[in-house]
């Protein structure tokens, strides 16, 4: 399976992790790394979405978005990837659904940030999206108690593998999820763009539909 999917034979658990990375930072590439560590996982896609429909406003171009996660993010198991525009998929329930049809037999990990379980229940089928894939979600600053109170972290409590035993959750049933603690990188995307220094098209942030 060539450009623009990439390869990914039956049994590798292979990490997503979406977003509209306007602009990709450090702080992406270093939860990346951290991810790959922690959760089991083979390699990790950067799926950059062509535009969030909970937003009002519109991304940077594409091609923009692109070349700047790639300049960022150099690490030989992870693939910067525009996926969806490909597959045509605006939800994160509906690329997971289109991903397990085209790659069947691989096992893939929704990763995200604290902040974005905070507000998990908000997401388009949700639940679906729990019950579908595994979840690995990486502390931020100032996010964690949030989080951990949050409805989706309240209701799938029972199915939470601890940060002890993050490394089996590339191989857990879903629904599972496993929340760690990671040294961060305090800088966010759209603290890059408020100081003028993302010259492309101004647009969202990280959190996805």
């Amino acid at each position: 399976m060539g450009y623009p999917f990439p390869y990914a034979p039956p049994g590798q658990v292979i990490g997503l992790l979406g977003g509209s990375f306007d602009p990709a930072h450090e702080g992406h590439a270093h939860i990346t790394r951290e991810a790959i560590k922690r959760f089991g996982l083979d390699r990790v896609w950067w799926m950059v979405s062509p535009g969030n429909p909970l937003k009002t406003h519109g991304p940077a171009p594409m091609a923009s978005r692109l070349t700047r996660a790639r300049e960022v993010m150099q690490h030989p198991r992870v693939e910067v990837t525009d996926i969806e525009a490909h597959l045509g998929t605006r939800y994160t329930a509906q690329t997971l659904a289109a991903l397990r049809a085209r790659y069947p037999g691989v096992r893939f990990v929704w990763l995200m940030g604290a902040d974005n379980l905070a507000q998990f229940h908000l997401w388009q089928d949700w639940r679906q999206i729990m019950e579908t894939v595994p979840l690995g979600v990486l502390a931020r600053p100032g996010q964690r108690i949030s989080a951990r109170m949050s409805h989706a972290a309240t209701l799938y409590a029972p199915y939470r593998i601890s940060g002890r035993q993050s490394q089996l959750l590339g191989q857990a049933p879903a629904p599972a999820w496993c929340f760690v603690n990671v040294p961060m990188v305090d800088v966010s995307s759209s603290a890059i763009r408020a100081a003028g220094k993302w010259s492309a098209q101004s647009g969202r942030g990280d959190t996805r539909p």
